[in-house]
């Protein structure tokens, strides 16, 4: 393995963690633009289970705004233990963990949802994109809005 390679594998898997931290972290700002750059335009796989399935970004974005993009909702968005591997220079898959809070900021309700996300990603024209998302979660409390 050349010293070239292993530097272009750690650039590309610290690309990887970057994007994921990002799309993460524009979830939490409502950035709708910066959500939809951090997906591969044309056909892509997002599937976030009972919140739906969608073919492109677009889709995806659009249910996106309707329920988070308002003063009510207040998301916090942790992924970690990720486990990145390059399959081949252009191409990834990764595993990630998600500790999801959030807060209706009228009534106080709170709900944290514990998960995991099954990602691929690509390479396109040097940028890392996600063309594929899959999340379940495995745990979720919920607390009862003030009365």
């Amino acid at each position: 393995m050349t010293l070239e390679y292993r530097i272009a594998r750690l650039e590309a898997l610290e690309a990887i963690r970057q994007l994921k931290h990002r799309y993460l972290n524009a979830c939490d700002l409502k950035q709708v633009a910066e959500i939809r750059d951090c997906f591969a335009t044309g056909e892509i796989n997002i599937d976030y289970g009972p919140v739906g399935s969608f073919k492109d970004r677009d889709s995806f974005v659009a249910l996106y705004e309707s329920l988070a993009c308002n003063e009510r909702v207040i998301d916090l968005h942790h992924g970690a233990n990720p486990e990145i591997e390059l399959v081949t220079e252009d191409e990834a898959k990764a595993r990630w963990a998600l500790y999801y809070f959030n807060l209706d900021a009228e009534t106080g309700a709170t709900r944290q949802l514990g998960g995991v996300y099954q990602d691929r990603y690509r390479c396109i024209d040097g940028q890392w994109k996600i063309v594929e998302t899959a999340f379940r979660a495995h745990s979720m409390v919920e607390s009862a809005a003030r009365t």
